[in-house]
């Protein structure tokens, strides 16, 4: 079912122009610092893929993606993709990119199972980039240290737009928060995930929630992760807890909530591959294109993730819709009343 946030007193601080002149910026601004900050190349990505190769993100692995047949292919279906985590892997082993070095990239997707509203759209648009890594580097302080590299590009962007337009204020935390889901789990004992997402966000402004998918100490994880990208099961040496990725969400004060930025992580080795597809039940991926080359070696140790683009512009120009954002479709109620709160839907 869609929903509808509606913020108390909510006037938009920017026309429409200058709205679309912002994205402009911003969008341009922080694909440069992200490259610059990571040493990522720009690669041209599918907007489709064939089904049946298992390079189609499942994301939690309830989402339907959008299909078509293919008339010169004999009819083969093509899925438009959910996200390109597994086929970024696949290209940086193809372009042969060392380690240190990686590749960026604009990713659109369809996702017809959204639920609709103020943060969730059909339309997907996010900066998919990938990074290759050391044996040495799969740890959690080299997660940290690229984290908080991304978190850095996300405040230089923030005080562009600022100076650009000086009727928004900064608001960015200086620096970010590090968590694991489980101490997050032991602080909000009673709270449900994303309660508990709101109250440490809300306290510390920007936050990285560690170990997205790993079953907690209540026999729950904090939130689903399909088990062929990250890995979510191997543990930290220092701390005891499982996961080498995380959630990156910073503090929506027009919404009044957090609001998740990005989904990253140290992607699965040979060992977590077995493990979490053996936990979840998926042992038959084996058989599928990229888990054959991902246990035939050759693929890249990686680190990877995905920036929503229009959930940044949406943050940094303090919009409550991201239908002030991007054009896509919504409920025409959904339309009406956004009208009446001033949310301008493109």
């Amino acid at each position: 079912m869609s929903y509808l946030i509606k913020p108390v007193n909510y006037h938009p601080l920017l026309d429409m122009k200058q709205t679309e002149l912002g994205i402009k910026q911003i969008k341009e601004f922080f694909q440069q610092n992200l490259s610059s900050e990571l040493r990522l190349r720009r690669v041209t990505a599918p907007l489709f893929v064939l089904k049946g190769m298992g390079i189609n993100d499942d994301l939690s692995g309830t989402e339907r993606p959008v299909t078509f047949p293919i008339k010169d292919l004999g009819d083969r279906q093509a899925e438009v993709v959910h996200s390109l985590a597994k086929w970024k892997r696949v290209t940086l082993a193809d372009y042969h990119i060392e380690p240190g070095y990686g590749i960026y990239t604009d990713m659109n997707a369809i996702r017809a199972d959204e639920e609709l509203g103020n943060l969730h759209s059909l339309y997907v648009d996010q900066w998919d980039w990938e990074r290759v890594i050391t044996p040495e580097q799969r740890s959690i302080d080299f997660l940290k240290n690229i984290v908080t590299r991304i978190y850095s590009a996300m405040r230089r962007t923030e005080y562009m737009i600022c100076e650009m337009y000086p009727q928004i204020k900064s608001f960015l935390a200086h620096d970010i928060h590090f968590i694991h889901a489980e101490e997050l789990l032991r602080m909000y004992p009673d709270k449900t995930p994303k309660e508990r997402e709101n109250l440490i966000t809300e306290r510390y402004g920007s936050v990285f929630i560690i170990g997205i998918g790993c079953k907690l100490s209540d026999g729950k994880p904090h939130d689903l992760r399909a088990p062929d990208y990250d890995d979510y099961t191997t543990v930290d040496p220092k701390t005891g807890l499982p996961g080498l990725n995380g959630d990156l969400l910073v503090w929506n004060d027009v919404l009044g909530r957090a609001l998740e930025l990005s989904s990253m992580g140290i992607r699965v080795d040979k060992a977590a591959l077995l493990k979490q597809l053996e936990l979840s039940g998926k042992e038959e991926r084996l058989k599928l294109y990229f888990h054959k080359r991902l246990m035939e070696g050759s693929l890249p140790l990686s680190i990877g993730g995905g920036i929503g683009q229009s959930r940044l512009c949406m943050l940094y120009l303090k919009k409550a819709h991201i239908g002030e954002i991007q054009a896509s479709i919504w409920p025409e109620d959904m339309r009406e009343e956004c009208a009446k709160l001033e949310m301008q839907l493109i």
